[in-house]
């Protein structure tokens, strides 16, 4: 008798603890998708590389990725709630968090090294060429800050141009149809501007620093998520080594996943940052320090008067989830 009360006592506390196991399971497993929106620009294209080969999964986040090329509607999109975090370059990350200064870049992907250009049309053969005609820009973002860069090395100003707000997406169209005779474009944007007759006026290899494209997050994800942002990031820098492992593979991946020519996944002009890299950009003696370039934007969006008050730098940049993962080994 005695024997059989406790092997029921056992029983009960038995299937008691896998209940319990099973519930916390499946509290993991409804825990809802990590959702970051990211542009087609090959910078963006690491977390392709991670989510395709299950990388984001095995670091210990579910992951949903969204691809765009129209950079408004994105932040658009990330402004209606729709995303936990944005890829996105530092001059419009420092525009963005004037309205969202709760949010937080945690890593650096990429510098623009020359993959960031500006076009022209035939007759248009140097800078100072542009002197009243109608120069395409992505206007109150870095774009802005880019072309007024170029105009500065020849001495010129916005006052000299007409500048004209044109997304790099658009501007192959607009050359075509002479609404803007130049305009800052990237690819596959550049491919098709040089198809149709245009030519390379200027790079972002004469900008050294400038060209940031970042991963930034939500002040509640950074709060209550750090680490599913912690394991993205891991994610993220295990896709970025087995690209760089794996090129062939890597570039017929991204372009089956996002449709576009093999041949824009080139890694010329651009420097991908791996996790000693980004470490330095976070060092105050580093020559790119990213609060010194952080301060040339939101100089700029002051002056220009795209913002009026923007939040205090320091906090809007996180590190610390720039820790080494077990292995990066692919």
């Amino acid at each position: 008798m005695k024997r059989s009360f406790f092997n029921s006592i056992f029983i009960i506390i038995t299937c008691g603890l896998l209940f319990a196991c099973h519930s916390v399971e499946s509290l993991k497993v409804k825990r809802p998708p990590l959702k970051v929106s990211l542009i087609s620009f090959v910078g963006h294209r690491p977390g392709l590389i991670a989510q395709e080969k299950g990388f984001f999964k095995a670091q210990g986040v579910d992951v949903e990725l969204s691809y765009v090329d129209y950079l408004q509607l994105q932040q658009a999109d990330f402004s209606a709630g729709k995303y936990d975090g944005i890829g996105l370059t530092l001059g419009d990350f420092m525009i963005l968090s004037a309205t969202y200064p709760d949010m937080q870049a945690v890593m650096v992907v990429d510098e623009s090294t020359g993959a960031d250009v500006v076009v022209a049309q035939s007759d248009i053969k140097t800078i100072p060429n542009l002197k009243g005609k109608k120069l395409g820009a992505n206007l109150g973002g870095f774009s802005e800050v880019f072309v007024t860069e170029m105009l500065k090395i020849s001495k010129l100003t916005s006052d000299d141009v007409s500048l004209v707000k044109v997304d790099g997406l658009e501007v192959p169209n607009r050359l075509q149809n002479n609404a803007i005779q130049a305009g800052h474009t990237w690819e596959p944007h550049l491919s098709e501007s040089l198809k149709l007759g245009a030519h390379i006026l200027f790079t972002s290899k004469q900008t050294p620093g400038l060209i940031l494209d970042l991963v930034a997050f939500r002040g509640e994800a950074i709060r209550d998520r750090p680490e599913d942002i912690r394991a993205f990031v891991r994610g993220w820098l295990q896709g970025l080594s087995y690209w760089e492992a794996n090129i062939p593979e890597g570039n017929e991946l991204v372009s089956k996943a996002l449709n576009m020519p093999i041949k824009t996944s080139s890694f010329e002009g651009i420097d991908l940052t791996d996790l000693a890299e980004n470490q330095k950009f976070f060092q105050s003696d580093s020559p790119n320090y990213i609060y010194k370039t952080a301060q040339k934007y939101a100089d700029f969006f002051i002056r220009a008067g795209n913002v009026t008050r923007l939040p205090n730098l320091e906090t809007l940049f996180n590190s610390s989830f720039l820790t080494p993962p077990p292995s990066l080994k692919p």
